[in-house]
């Protein structure tokens, strides 16, 4: 039988809580995040995340979706006075009917499994939450199998990011890593095992226009940091370099427009490959 924990005024919980929508050394100590909004809720049980806690109104009848949910999760069930629940939810109005505590997962590069039609993308410092939620939507929209983000950047389970992804945080691998070399060494595993991935940045000073790449191939796309775009250490490592053809006034695109321009040719060229290989 599941634990109930009743929570009407601010206790020690609700303030911990509360403190993992602000605090990123919070969530990071306490190794857990808040999820709001239903699609994401409901992508996190589809993916098998656990949840820690589930957080309902404890004045309002809850809809089938939030009763399954309860009575399937395995989680603490914590109804909560409206008002609470209101600032956890942070809606601009109204009261959510959940909100999940949810647990982080590992940051394991061994999470991402590479394969013959691998598609990945690593983001270089990313300094906005919304843009790294973005990507991930981006990712797991156009068939790449893991994200990762490197350097110090925004933190994946903000709530902002988490938002972003409209739930797709939790349909693919996302893992934090320390910097190039971390990715280095796994680029290099997989190759060593078979898996020739090559790793393709994206810079508006590249050496190939994208559609010129073949990334039909196993392949690793880089987005280099919002302000410094790629770094030095990242395009010695990088295979090749390719850009995105420009017209009009505008140099370059924002980081989360850009990964998903190439995302797409991407995309684009694997489903031609296949419509190629059906019709011959």
């Amino acid at each position: 039988m599941a634990r109930v924990l009743r929570i009407t005024a601010r206790n020690a919980r609700f303030q911990q809580w509360q403190a993992l929508l602000t605090s990123r050394a919070k969530r990071q100590r306490a190794g857990e995040f808040l999820v709001q909004g239903v699609r994401p809720i409901s992508l996190a049980a589809r993916f098998g995340w656990r949840f820690r806690a589930l957080i309902h109104d404890s004045e309002r009848p809850l809809s089938q979706w939030a009763q399954a949910l309860l009575r399937d999760a395995g989680a603490t069930l914590v109804p909560m006075a409206p008002d609470l629940l209101a600032e956890l939810g942070e809606k601009d109005e109204g009261v959510p009917e959940l909100v999940a505590v949810v647990e982080m997962p590992a940051d394991d590069l061994g999470r991402i499994e590479a394969g013959d039609d691998f598609l990945g993308v690593v983001l270089d410092r990313p300094a906005s939450p919304g843009n790294v939620g973005s990507i991930i939507r981006s990712a797991d929209a156009l068939g790449a199998r893991g994200v990762i983000v490197t350097g110090h950047a925004a933190d994946v389970y903000d709530p902002r990011c988490v938002r972003a992804s409209t739930g797709s945080l939790f349909a693919l691998p996302v893992v934090r890593a320390p910097g190039p070399r971390e990715v280095a060494a796994w680029v290099a595993a997989q190759r060593a095992r078979g898996c020739p991935v090559v790793l393709a940045a994206a810079d508006e000073r590249g050496d190939k226009d994208v559609f010129d790449f073949d990334f039909t191939q196993p392949a690793l796309l880089l987005a280099g940091s919002e302000g410094a775009g790629l770094s030095a250490a990242w395009r010695e490592l990088s295979d090749v370099v390719v850009r995105i053809p420009m017209a009009g006034a505008a140099s370059s695109l924002n980081v989360a427009s850009a990964t998903t321009a190439v995302l797409y040719e991407a995309a684009r060229q694997r489903l031609m490959a296949r419509s190629s290989q059906l019709s011959s």
